[in-house]
């Protein structure tokens, strides 16, 4: 991502639908979650949000999540894992705009 040119699409991968993410959308000030390329800076986040769903981001946040251990029970006994470490950006939308896509409206 540094130096090169990226598409949009590219750099917001999906929208974080949890509990959390939606109460943060109901609020008075809009605030969506997305899981973002772990190469994407704060700038090309915003840029691609404004590309993709028309709208004015004013800020954002970024942060990187970290792998959580997992475990599996096996014929042959616990086998154990993690999950794979990602990044997450949470965008503040301007007063008045919303993105229709992941509100449903």
């Amino acid at each position: 991502m540094r130096g090169r040119i990226v598409r949009a699409d590219q750099v917001i991968i999906e929208p974080v639908l949890t509990e959390k993410s939606n109460l943060m959308r109901e609020a008075e000030t809009k605030k969506y979650a997305f899981k973002v390329d772990p190469r994407a800076n704060k700038t090309q986040i915003m840029q691609a949000v404004e590309q993709l769903f028309s709208v004015k981001p004013v800020d954002c946040n970024v942060v990187n999540v970290k792998a959580k251990p997992k475990y599996t029970r096996t014929r042959s006994g616990v086998r154990s894992g993690s999950t794979a470490p990602w990044k997450k950006a949470i965008v503040t939308l301007s007063k008045g705009d919303s993105i229709k896509a992941i509100d449903g409206v």
